[in-house]
């Protein structure tokens, strides 16, 4: 009997998040945060839900368990919870202003549309942290997003945030060079 090979995830369509390769990682309180809040992004995103409501939704219920998926190989930290409704709402206050700026750094053939919710949210949620929180450095969030979209992605889909925040970055980060 042949074995079809792996599946692919495609652009855009998430695939459940897979766990690091190491065995006994630990994932930092703050990336744990970032992955909440693209997770919120994406509910927010989908839903058209406020974002307080998804934020509180996730404060309450979800954060507690929301590193479930990889439990069997990362050793999951509590969640920064001041980090992540940083990220969400100001992600989703700043959207409006970030979109064109994102759509921008795109090839000719892409759209912000056409990358699917859950990698929109990364590349919306990285460029909030490039343009606001400048007490984070240039290539400590482009790595944290990248890293991040290495949770949910199995294809080019990190190379393509890498490529968007490292382009978006001398944009919203005139005082530091992308490294």
């Amino acid at each position: 009997m042949t074995q079809l090979p792996p599946a692919k995830a495609l652009p855009g369509k998430p695939r459940p998040p897979k766990a690091p390769e190491t065995r006994s990682q630990t994932i930092s309180r703050r990336r744990t945060a970032r992955f909440a809040a693209v997770q919120a992004l994406y509910q927010i995103d989908l839903s058209g839900q406020a974002a307080d409501l998804v934020v509180g939704e996730f404060l309450s219920h979800r954060l507690a368990d929301i590193l479930e998926p990889l439990e069997d190989r990362v050793r999951s930290p509590q969640v920064d919870e001041t980090w992540f409704a940083i990220v969400t709402n100001g992600t989703t206050k700043a959207q409006a202003h970030l979109d064109p700026m994102i759509q921008a750094c795109l090839g000719a053939t892409w759209t912000l549309a056409r990358c699917g919710y859950l990698l929109r949210a990364c590349l919306r949620a990285g460029a909030f942290e490039l343009q606001q929180r400048t007490d984070v450095p240039v290539k400590v969030v482009i790595d944290e997003y990248v890293e991040i979209g290495n949770l949910f992605f199995g294809g080019n889909e990190p190379s393509l945030i890498n490529a968007v925040l490292d382009r978006l970055a001398p944009q919203l980060r005139q005082s530091e060079a992308a490294v």
